[in-house]
């Protein structure tokens, strides 16, 4: 549910915030020993930085998460805005900010931790028809809160079970929510069968090349129809990348570890020369559909995140592919602007085409639904890449912290 309200302010400091953090040692994850040794400055950078961000993410009224934070050109000079409410990425704040001391969190949420944050969203998803902010905020409250929710889980198999079409995210989501929850409770049982269910949808429609469309069909190979049945977002493959992943770490299933290995291999077969994660793929023969937008988030947190848990459920080390993404926060060949705000400790959503709305996504979509593996000619020069998109969504830091902030109880 989103509110329309906006609220205009400056950048305000977050007193404390820079002492707590990690400095500019190497930083790794809980799940993989991976580090991005070219590139460890501008993550430790980044880790500074999100904080600061995330506070400005918190409205001050009532203390809710913003769905944006965008930058404007305001009658004193550049401003930033809260606009909206998003309950998916209040619990994906709540899954970052657990990376970080409770102090920092309690200044960056206004006195409340990310535990708070998370038993909080579990509430509020309860009444929620978005089976996506269920599923994030059962995952939040078992790892943020390292607390079990009987009611978030059911509600999960109950839609699984169901026999109806789920976007693959969201399919990807409930997984990794049902592993999170199995290592909070003595009961297994549903959580099993949500992992079950989830397994049977990912393995039956994973492309022959590893990918994924951007909606599973309730019935195994019953196919989505339209123009774009075909296509899937970077999102729709990481998720579930990652669910597999630690299903696998949780069961000692190797067909799961391989179902993510496949994927995993076919996103970095594909990463652009620049190190970028493009936008849009062809589940059917696992070719690019459309580049553009690059958003920032796939760089510093989503690719790193799923290749981390990949390599610590036994898989492949893409080391290599995690370094490249986060050297094109400062080497995009896209555009001159900079991407990394230290004024604002945000960084912009995405470099995308100049272009009507989503008109190359368009374009892409039919050519390849007529034949795979089509490129449209001249796109490049007729919609060229390079315009920046200043805004910044408070899940973008959370998966940056997520993905290289190691969690409290290793740091004790």
């Amino acid at each position: 549910m989103n509110d329309s309200t906006a609220t205009t302010m400056r950048s305000r400091p977050v007193t404390g915030l820079t002492e707590r953090l990690p400095g500019p040692e190497p930083q790794t994850t809980a799940q993989s020993t991976t580090q991005v040794s070219g590139e460890t400055s501008t993550i430790a950078h980044l880790l500074q930085m999100a904080p600061r961000g995330l506070a400005l993410a918190v409205d001050p009224a009532g203390g809710a998460l913003v769905q944006t934070v965008r930058g404007i050109r305001g009658p004193d000079g550049i401003e930033v805005t809260r606009e909206g409410r998003s309950l998916r990425y209040a619990a994906i704040t709540a899954l970052g900010l657990a990376r970080l001391d409770p102090a920092v969190q309690r200044e960056v949420l206004g006195g409340r931790t990310a535990a708070e944050l998370a038993v909080d969203c579990a509430v509020q998803a309860r009444p929620d028809h978005d089976l996506g902010a269920v599923a994030l905020a059962c995952w939040a409250r078992a790892e943020a809160a390292e607390e079990y929710d009987p009611g978030l889980v059911a509600r999960l198999l109950t839609a699984l079970g169901s026999g109806q079409p789920h976007a693959t995210v969201t399919v990807g989501w409930a997984m990794t929510a049902a592993v999170a929850a199995a290592r909070v409770t003595d009961d297994r049982r549903i959580t099993q069968r949500v992992i079950q269910q989830a397994r049977r949808r990912l393995v039956a429609e994973q492309g022959p090349t590893g990918l994924y469309p951007h909606q599973l069909p309730g019935v195994p190979g019953r196919r989505a129809r339209g123009l774009r049945a075909h296509v899937g977002s970077f999102a729709d493959q990481v998720y579930p990348l990652q669910a597999l992943a630690r299903a696998a770490g949780l069961t000692g299933d190797e067909s799961l570890l391989a179902a993510a290995e496949r994927t995993a291999a076919r996103l970095v077969a594909l990463q652009g020369r620049a190190g970028q994660w493009w936008w849009h793929y062809d589940a059917r023969d696992g070719t690019v559909v459309e580049r553009y937008p690059v958003y920032s988030v796939h760089q510093h947190g989503m690719a790193p995140m799923v290749l981390h848990d990949l390599a610590a459920a036994g898989g492949t080390d893409h080391g290599a592919a995690i370094e490249a993404g986060v050297a094109w926060l400062e080497r995009h060949p896209e555009t001159v602007e900079e991407m990394m705000s230290d004024r604002f400790g945000l960084v912009w959503r995405k470099v995308g085409r100049r272009e009507p709305r989503k008109a190359a996504r368009g374009l892409g979509a039919l050519a390849t639904a007529v034949r795979p593996g089509t490129a449209v000619p001249g796109l490049d020069k007729l919609l060229p890449a390079g315009v920046v998109d200043h805004e910044c969504r408070p899940y973008e830091l959370a998966w940056l912290l997520y993905a290289w902030a190691a969690p409290e109880e290793e740091k004790r």
